[in-house]
């Protein structure tokens, strides 16, 4: 939940329990101070419109999850605006007798302490509500957080086994050459063998045919 809303409600709580309190006093009083309370109460009506305005504006800035919440949260503080509006319209409404008077003084007290009691009610089951999504976003971003060190480490894995399958690539690549080489050596050597063996053919042909012809004339004499 964010802070500078929890600021704002504070202010607002405030300010709406001190504005119920004048418009129950106000409605004991006659005269110039009526209308000095009246006065106040409307300059604290003011004040109230412009923090709820100010908390609609950072409710809408938040996530959806949270600004739903919060959202609920302001039309009843909405609401409760409106009855302190028309607790101030009946007080201002005409000279009303002793009798009219105490009948206002007695419904405007049920009246605030009825509100104030459903205020706390509505509070408490706000706050509640928003603990519980408070939990469930720290839980979401834990998960995120492991997930994403997950995904580092497996991307680290990869990377390494990328470095090792690339070394390896590199020393078959090497392998290839020195076989390669080793070939062509071998090739080289298996002419040079059958080209002596031609060579040697070649000699023991004619030390044959030498001793054939000297044998032939040795026998001839």
């Amino acid at each position: 939940m964010s802070n500078v809303f929890e600021g704002y409600e504070r202010q607002y709580c405030e300010l709406s329990a001190n504005l119920t309190k004048k418009c129950t006093a106000a409605g004991a009083l006659n005269g110039e101070q009526k209308k000095q309370k009246v006065s106040e109460i409307k300059t604290g009506i003011d004040e109230a419109e412009a923090l709820i305005r100010k908390m609609d504006l950072e409710a809408r800035s938040l996530q959806p999850n949270v600004k739903g919440l919060l959202l609920a949260k302001l039309r009843e503080y909405k609401s409760d605006l409106n009855n302190l509006k028309t607790e101030v319209k009946k007080i201002v409404s005409g000279n009303l007798n002793p009798s009219a008077r105490d009948e206002l003084l007695e419904s405007g007290m049920a009246d605030a302490m009825t509100a104030s009691a459903d205020q706390r009610t509505r509070l408490m089951v706000s706050t509640e509500r928003l603990n519980k999504t408070s939990d469930r976003v720290k839980d979401s971003r834990r998960t995120m957080l492991e997930t994403e060190e997950l995904g580092v480490s497996i991307l680290q894995d990869l990377h390494s086994q990328r470095q090792s399958l690339l070394h390896a690539h590199n020393t078959l690549h090497g392998v290839d050459d020195n076989i390669g080489k080793s070939k062509k050596i071998l090739t080289n050597m298996s002419r040079r063998m059958s080209k002596n063996k031609w060579i040697i053919g070649g000699i023991v042909l004619v030390l044959v045919i030498a001793i054939i012809v000297i044998l032939y004339f040795k026998l001839s004499k």
